[in-house]
């Protein structure tokens, strides 16, 4: 089995949930659970163990995911399609 650097997928993961983002602090939690476990561990997710779709950002979440999304996917430039 392949090895990943479980640190760099927490953080996309995160990153991607700005796409999804509603309600000021919430994402769909489509992603792996175990991955979800980890962020809710480092305390940027509240407890994805619910039966809500979506899961709530912390504001740190919220501000290492927005972080996170520029680091890996650059801004975005509104004359681009």
């Amino acid at each position: 089995m392949n090895q990943y650097n479980q640190g760099k997928i927490d953080e996309v993961v995160l990153a991607l949930m700005q796409l999804t983002l509603h309600d000021t602090n919430r994402a769909w939690k489509g992603f792996d659970w175990d991955v979800l476990d980890r962020l809710y561990e480092k305390g940027w997710i509240d407890s994805p163990r619910n039966k809500t779709k979506s899961i709530g950002l912390t504001e740190e979440g919220l501000a290492n995911s927005s972080s996170f999304f520029e680091k890996h996917f650059g801004s975005i430039d509104p004359t681009e399609n």
